[in-house]
């Protein structure tokens, strides 16, 4: 050994020692184990590196870090410690640059996701502070709210122990004053009342445990409202203490009395329907109230539900308040049940209509009167419009209404028939009586207006008066030539002979019936006739029955109302005003109006629309609830699906005026069958239109024409979708039309001829055919080929056809009475001996209506 390791003469412990030994640098530590075992630990102190966010510099802080090894093995000498900072054995002489580069990467990398750590670290320290914060503030104002509701409470607790003392106290000075004034009296008096103690009065009381529910008392909670309590009229609901403190309250406030309510009847106003709530509000009471007493009554019905006035009017009369009935309807009163002062009555004209059976000269006996050519004008040479027009006879004016006589205008005939003073019977000389003309007086009796007989044609051959006077008795019809009391005319439109007398019947007649109404009030009056003209809109042609009708009115005609813009007589010169029994023309309703309405005239145009709105609600309603009425017994029912198994044509129909459309409609329902019916799917007033071809189209049906014609556009659209139009002028061929386009829809019927019979012998068979029956025609004969009924005694045990029919071996095609033959049916094996076999033809034959 050299000197340098020597001291002493001692050998001195062999140690490894750092190069670097710095302030703070490391130190040893020796730590002492049993059976004498140690070992140094080496302690080192370095800096801390810190990385600030944004900064890429690091700052070194000191630290501590201690570094324990393993035990040392006791074989083993002790080490000296490795530095902490120095790096792991790895020769790094042997690294590559590309590998010194991807470890600068590494270290580049981990510090950045050290910075990121440190960022997310700050973050959630900042989330989970405001949290706390937010936690913290809604925890102090919790508490906060509480301490208020709290010191509200005693604030509550202080106030009724104060008025609890106040009233026990001047219950005692009552209680003394009372005793003071008893011993005034001189009665005597013993005092057992307590003294009261001040301080006990003055020292705030504890508050007392509430004492418990003695069993068999009222519990509010169990008397809630329940169905069996709502039934019950002896229960009562106890109320709620909130109740009770609000009355207490306002005892105190108002100085009322605890006593009920005095209860307040009023008068209730009851429409047609109201639902209970409604009804409810009305009365001021609760609709609860209402409920529970139609629940008494067995009906369950909640405060929505509609009622009708009848049970509305019950319900308010139990509950001790008086009804007012009001209905929709009210909006029509007024209108036309004026009544005239006797005073004011003026006379007026006459309104004649001409009756009777077709083509028997009423119109021509009118164009005599008028001196006009009013037939010729009519397609067919027959009336079928109501024509109204009015002449002058000697001074006097009288008004006629002629009305068709074809069986297609009974409903336009009696209308006239209602708007006419005297009726004039048209009866031709040469035909009499005629089905029209028994129709026409019916219509005159049932109207109860006079009647005058005008006996036409007398001027033709075949005439006779006397025939026609007497037919007329078998109708009760009664003429002064036989001892009755109508008066009878012979006239001829022809040559004009008799016109005079006949216009003097009538003055006569209307001077009888002293025939009198008030020119000078609002104009009342029918409609006759109504249509749709192209130029001029919505035409009505009416009879003023009482008041003046003047232009620029507002008149309600049905469910139509307007303003008169215009009046027409019936020479097509304009009026200014119509009196009574005055026919004219009136331009500016807002539609057609049916004919035989009621014209009125009405104050304002707001009273009008109110009118026309709420007739033509009733009259929707109306339609709706036919409809619904023909599902309602088992008998509709059946009839339904009787009439639903009947073939229908549909038409829609489109004519000139109200009163065709309403003869067409009901013409072609008497045209129906059981079988197959006409079936009207829109009639309407007017020319043919698109949405008239649309209707058309989507129902498959053909337009009907009745004196008007299509636009172009729609003659287009039919042309092109494929419908047809037919035009018709006579109403005549109109309906000859629909019964043969009804005719082509029957079955044809099924119609059986008897051949003969032929009786069964003996039965063979055959190694082809089968069974054959030996037979001998008995009566007739027998063909091959025909209908064959196998009959059993007397019972028809199979029908079908002969399929061979032999004499001896050869086939035959007819075997005649008192002959054998052989049969055999097809497909049919089961014949005995004994049976008889009847032969038979059958033939389909079309079928028409009558």
């Amino acid at each position: 050994m050299s000197d340098e390791n020597k001291t002493d003469g001692k050998e001195a412990p062999r140690r490894s020692t750092l190069s670097l030994k710095p302030r703070g640098g490391p130190g040893t530590v020796k730590q002492n184990f049993s059976h004498g075992r140690s070992n140094n630990v080496v302690v080192e102190t370095k800096k801390r590196r810190i990385v600030k966010p944004g900064e890429g510099k690091s700052v070194f802080a000191p630290k501590t870090e201690s570094v324990t090894p393993p035990p040392p093995k006791p074989a083993e000498p002790a080490t000296t410690p490795a530095s902490a900072d120095a790096a792991p054995a790895v020769p790094t002489g042997n690294l590559s640059a590309g590998e010194m580069d991807a470890r600068a990467r590494a270290l580049e990398e981990a510090k950045l996701r050290e910075i990121e750590d440190q960022k997310r670290a700050e973050e959630e320290a900042i989330r989970r502070a405001n949290e706390d914060a937010a936690t913290r503030k809604a925890r102090e104002e919790r508490e906060a709210q509480e301490a208020e509701e709290a010191a509200k409470r005693e604030a509550e607790e202080i106030a009724r122990k104060a008025r609890e003392e106040e009233e026990a106290r001047l219950a005692a000075a009552d209680a003394s004053a009372a005793a003071a004034a008893a011993s005034e009296d001189g009665a005597p008096t013993k005092k057992t009342a307590t003294p009261i103690n001040r301080d006990a009065a003055r020292k705030p009381e504890q508050p007392q445990k509430p004492a418990a529910r003695p069993k068999g008392t009222d519990d509010r909670r169990r008397t809630k409202l329940t169905l069996s309590n709502a039934l019950n009229a002896n229960s009562e609901r106890a109320r709620s203490l909130a109740s009770m403190r609000r009355q207490r309250e306002k005892q105190k406030r108002g100085g009322q009395s605890s006593g009920p309510r005095e209860k307040v009847m009023r008068e209730v106003t009851v429409p047609d329907t109201i639902t209970i709530q409604e009804l409810a509000n009305r009365m001021s009471e609760r609709a609860v109230d209402v409920v529970k007493l139609l629940m008494a009554q067995g009906q369950m019905l909640k405060p929505g539900d509609i009622i009708d006035s009848d049970m509305a009017q019950l319900i308010a009369e139990e509950m001790g308040h008086s009804v007012v009935r009001v209905s929709e309807s009210d909006v029509e009163e007024g209108l036309n049940d004026t009544p005239d002062a006797p005073e004011a009555m003026e006379p007026r004209p006459p309104v004649v209509t001409i009756m009777g059976h077709v083509d028997h000269g009423k119109t021509s006996l009118l164009d005599k009167i008028r001196e006009a050519r009013v037939a010729d004008g009519e397609a067919g040479g027959i009336t079928q419009h109501i024509g109204a027009y009015q002449i002058e006879r000697d001074g006097k004016k009288i008004s006629f209404l002629d009305t068709p006589g074809h069986e297609a205008f009974t409903a336009m005939r009696a209308r006239g028939a209602q708007a006419t003073d005297i009726a004039i019977l048209v009866v031709a000389a040469d035909d009499s009586v005629m089905p029209q003309t028994i129709e026409s007086i019916k219509h005159a009796k049932a109207a109860e207006v006079p009647m005058i007989v005008a006996i036409n044609k007398m001027d033709t051959p075949g005439a006779d008066a006397n025939k026609v006077r007497t037919e007329l008795l078998q109708h009760e019809v009664f003429v002064e030539g036989m001892g009755g009391e109508i008066l009878d005319v012979e006239v001829s439109a022809k040559t004009g002979d008799g016109i005079d007398n006949l216009l003097d019947a009538i003055n006569l007649q209307s001077e009888l019936l002293e025939l009198q109404a008030n020119p000078d009030r609002p104009a009342e009056g029918i409609v006759i006739e109504a249509q749709l003209d192209k130029g001029r809109g919505a035409v009505a042609t009416i009879i003023v029955q009482r008041g003046t009708l003047k232009k620029g009115d507002i008149v309600v005609a049905g469910s139509e109302w307007g303003r008169v813009r215009a009046m027409i007589d019936d020479h097509g010169k304009q009026m200014e005003e119509a009196g009574p029994s005055t026919p004219c023309e009136v331009l500016g309703l807002s539609g057609a109006p049916s004919a035989g309405d009621q014209l009125v005239v009405v104050d304002s145009e707001s009273r009008a629309r109110e009118v026309s709105d709420y007739r033509q609600r009733k009259a929707r309603e109306l339609e709706v609830a036919a409809q619904a009425g023909q599902r309602g017994s088992l008998e509709q029912m059946m009839t339904n699906l009787t009439e639903k198994g009947a073939d229908k044509a549909p038409f829609v129909i489109k004519g000139d005026t109200q009163g065709s459309v309403e003869a067409i409609r009901s013409s072609l329902d008497g045209l129906g069958t059981d079988e197959v019916q006409a079936q009207v799917v829109h009639a309407g007033v007017g020319g043919i239109t698109e949405s008239d071809v649309t209707l058309a189209m989507a129902s498959q049906t053909p337009i009907i024409a009745f004196n008007v014609r299509a636009n172009k556009q729609a003659q287009e659209m039919a042309k092109r979708e494929g419908i047809e139009i037919r035009y018709y002028s006579i109403i005549y061929d109109l309906i000859d039309d629909v019964k043969n386009t009804l005719s082509g829809m029957l079955a044809p019927e099924r119609r059986e001829t008897f051949i003969g019979y032929a009786e069964v012998l003996e039965i063979f068979s055959h190694s082809k055919i089968g069974k054959v029956a030996g037979c001998l025609v008995t009566e007739g004969h027998v063909e091959r080929g025909m209908g064959v009924r196998l009959l059993r005694d007397d019972v028809v045990i199979h029908e079908g056809e002969l399929a061979t029919l032999k004499r001896f071996k050869d086939e035959v095609n007819r075997v005649d009475s008192g002959t054998e033959c052989g049969m055999a049916f097809k497909k049919y094996e089961d014949m005995r001996k004994g049976d008889v076999i009847e032969c038979f033809t059958v033939e389909m034959i079309e079928r028409s209506l009558d």
